[in-house]
């Protein structure tokens, strides 16, 4: 994702899939994108990114998310999506990365 770069981001996935079920999904689809697995499912609720119905057959699982956090720590862009079809058009994102990116000058 060169353009995220060039705007001084690093583009990170999280996933609630197991880090082998990741590496797997990487080594198929040819992937060289940095993958982190919340297996155990803690780092996605502490964000409001996971879906804790217990009228689901799946129970607990990860919202569809975008977030931009700073060298701090700090989430500077948030946007939950509500349903995992839909997505932001990368423009979008990149848009907020460089907003983000003038509140912290």
């Amino acid at each position: 994702m060169p353009q995220f770069e060039a705007a001084g981001a690093q583009v990170v996935g999280v996933s609630t899939d197991h880090h082998l079920a990741l590496a797997a999904w990487q080594k198929d689809q040819h992937s060289k994108q940095l993958l982190l697995s919340d297996f155990r499912r803690q780092m996605l609720p502490a964000y409001g990114a996971m879906e804790t119905n217990e009228a689901s057959p799946v129970y607990r699982y990860a919202k569809r998310a975008y977030f931009i956090i700073d060298k701090t720590g700090t989430v500077k862009y948030m946007k939950i999506m509500d349903s995992p079809l839909n997505l932001l058009e990368p423009a979008e994102v990149l848009a907020a990365v460089k907003a983000a990116n003038l509140s912290m000058k």
